[in-house]
């Protein structure tokens, strides 16, 4: 029988990558329905209202190049100047960007069905109908990105790569921890923080317009969920001891140092069998490197800070990775900015049909809008 195209695209047989966790959380119902917190019941209510659909609203007939998927400049490569970098040619310069995309994509893809596990965890294990209400939102949110990252691995690059180590451990622990406000803290904290900072990278600074409209899409609606994750733990955790905080804290620290080692795609270098050794002491040793990585905790800092978990031991931490100045970061303007970038986007694309059906219908071209940022 012929494979299917999700196992043909993978560089590793899908039977060999399946992954079991056993959880031990307890289902609580709640059947106080008529009190809530106004700002979590009017995260639920934006959470309806901002439901899309992934086949819909992204255009998904743009075409790619396969040797420049994101349309990045070449000092952005993470092994750019350095000795392998230098040796490559032309193709293998292009295999290296294609490979590199379809790594960092598959991770997000594997994250997201984390996202999804984690938010249907907390439906079934937090104690509170509120948060069950929006939690039940972020389940269909967290399907439609793994929906969107999926295809466009299949249909655009044609290539995926099996989850992370550091990954897969971080989420092991997470899914498999019974207590409901650490699915909390290591999957709306660290994760999607960690991936709300790397989709953003994309966004702001890819030239291709269909993974930077995913990007800001899914973006949109982890902001939503970021915020889930602070109010219920903000609430939570002045209630625990300093000993049960302290844990709290010191899994935080070790997920920190965890996924600072997560971003050097020994993956792919390996795959590529080109110097993979080298390529990774090279980006370990990069300036350009460590800005990247000290940008992936840009948002992770202030949250935690902003729940309470910021004593010694996570200051310590942060000092020593170097990312301790984004404590002072506004998270409420970084996340209304996400939001006003989506709308940005959608505005963009609804010129462009416009301009495209009146010349369809004139047979005259009009003049070109004005193209936004994102």
């Amino acid at each position: 029988m012929e494979a299917s195209l999700s196992t043909r695209i993978y560089t590793l047989p899908v039977e060999q990558t399946r992954w079991h966790v056993p959880g031990g959380a307890t289902t609580v119902f709640d059947w106080d329905y008529d009190t809530g917190r106004d700002r979590l019941l009017a995260l639920y209510e934006k959470g309806k209202q901002r439901q899309w659909d992934a086949a819909e609203r992204l255009d998904w007939s743009i075409e790619i190049d396969p040797n420049d998927p994101m349309g990045v400049p070449e000092e952005s490569i993470a092994i750019y100047g350095s000795r392998v970098w230098d040796k490559l040619g032309p193709k293998e310069r292009g295999l290296v960007r294609l490979h590199l995309n379809a790594w960092q994509f598959s991770q997000f893809l594997h994250g997201e069905q984390g996202a999804l596990i984690c938010s249907s965890k907390i439906v079934a294990s937090v104690p509170d109908v509120d948060s069950k209400f929006y939690a039940a939102t972020q389940v269909v949110d967290e399907a439609r990105h793994m929906e969107a990252y999926s295809r466009y691995l299949r249909e655009k690059l044609e290539l995926a790569y099996p989850i992370n180590p550091s990954l897969q451990a971080l989420l092991n622990n997470v899914i498999s921890d019974s207590r409901w406000d650490m699915t909390y803290l290591g999957m709306q904290v660290l994760i999607e923080g960690l991936a709300l900072a790397a989709f953003g990278l994309i966004r702001d600074y890819a030239r291709e317009p269909l993974a930077q409209a995913l990007n800001a899409y899914v973006m949109q609606d982890e902001a939503r969920h970021v915020a889930f994750g602070r109010l219920a733990l903000r609430d939570y955790y002045p209630q625990l001891t300093q000993a049960e905080r302290n844990e709290r804290e010191e899994f935080c620290v070790e997920a920190c140092h965890l996924m600072a080692k997560r971003f050097v795609g020994e993956e792919v270098w390996r795959h590529l069998d080109i110097d993979a050794d080298e390529c990774i002491d090279f980006m370990r040793r990069s300036e350009h490197f460590r800005a990247f990585r000290s940008h992936l905790f840009s948002r992770i800092v202030p949250t935690l800070r902003d729940i309470g978990l910021f004593g010694p031991k996570m200051h310590h931490a942060f000092a020593e990775l170097g990312v301790l100045g984004f404590a002072e970061v506004d998270l409420d303007q970084m996340m209304a900015r996400d939001e006003e970038i989506a709308v940005e986007v959608d505005e963009r694309r609804r010129r462009q049909v416009e301009a495209t059906i009146a010349v369809g219908a004139d047979g005259l071209p009009t003049r070109p809008t004005e193209s936004n940022t994102a």
